[in-house]
């Protein structure tokens, strides 16, 4: 087995860090940072997502594990004081994964090329400076005409994030659909909206055709990414899933009344 650790750089972080690869290399256990079998991200959920990016390529053949090292994470299933019995788990336990969906996003250019990108919680688009404008197409057929600041589209384990801080509602992350959410949309006799998160079944796919394809922005799991000239916008769920150790993996319904309501 070989193990790559991505971390912050948090004092606690890195005091866990240590202990880790203590314990890895007492249970004769390999690092590898370039083909790793599994992914450990020590920190948070942005440090479990800033490990999905870094071996998004290698995303059909490894498997995550989060352990928590802050206040509040949706992906990371270990604490901090559950090292010991983590890497006991993961020495003695056969693998066993839990896999969630990932949003495929299509940038088309006016000229005709194309860039692709994976997300994990969301993505959305904005205007910078200026309201976005642009029709939206649903499986292939217009659904409405769009203005306002953006649009949020994420994944069922994104639910929980941007996308239900614009009111979108949360989805059990065993679930293949996308949620779409309205950035502060204008309604008015000229630009109507549905005005409320809808969510895309399996086999739909959504396209945002902006009227001014000029200084957009769109932000990738909290990356920003600036992109000129777009012709349309597609996202749909993709064939990959990301894969997470099932052993220690908390109940999804748990972590949400955890993290809300407490």
């Amino acid at each position: 087995m070989k193990v790559a650790i991505v971390n912050n750089s948090h004092k606690k972080t890195i005091e866990v860090v240590e202990h880790l690869k203590k314990l890895l290399a007492e249970k004769k256990i390999s690092l590898d940072e370039e083909h790793p079998d599994v992914v450990i991200s020590v920190g948070g959920d942005g440090t479990l997502l800033s490990a999905f990016h870094k071996y998004e390529k290698l995303i059909d053949s490894v498997r995550f594990i989060g352990v928590h090292t802050g206040h509040l994470g949706f992906y990371t299933d270990w604490r901090n004081y559950d090292i010991d019995q983590m890497v006991d788990a993961l020495c003695t336990t056969a693998p066993s994964t839990s896999s969630y969906p990932l949003l495929e996003l299509t940038l088309v250019m006016d000229d005709g090329r194309q860039e692709r990108f994976l997300a994990l919680n969301e993505t959305s688009i904005k205007r910078i400076s200026k309201t976005l404008v642009a029709n939206i197409y649903i499986k292939g057929e217009l659904f409405e005409n769009f203005r306002g600041d953006g649009i949020c589209v994420s994944t069922p384990t994104g639910s929980t994030a941007y996308s239900k801080a614009l009111g979108g509602a949360v989805i059990h992350p065993r679930l293949k659909a996308l949620q779409m959410t309205e950035i502060a949309s204008i309604n008015n006799r000229v630009f109507r909206t549905i005005g409320s998160p809808i969510v895309i079944a399996p086999d739909e796919w959504i396209t945002i055709l902006p009227n001014d394809g000029h200084n957009l922005v769109m932000i990738i799991d909290g990356h920003r990414i600036p992109v000129d000239h777009v012709n349309r916008v597609i996202y749909r769920i993709s064939k990959k899933r990301i894969h997470f150790d099932k052993f220690g993996h908390h109940h999804f319904w748990s972590r949400v009344g955890d993290a809300f309501i407490g």
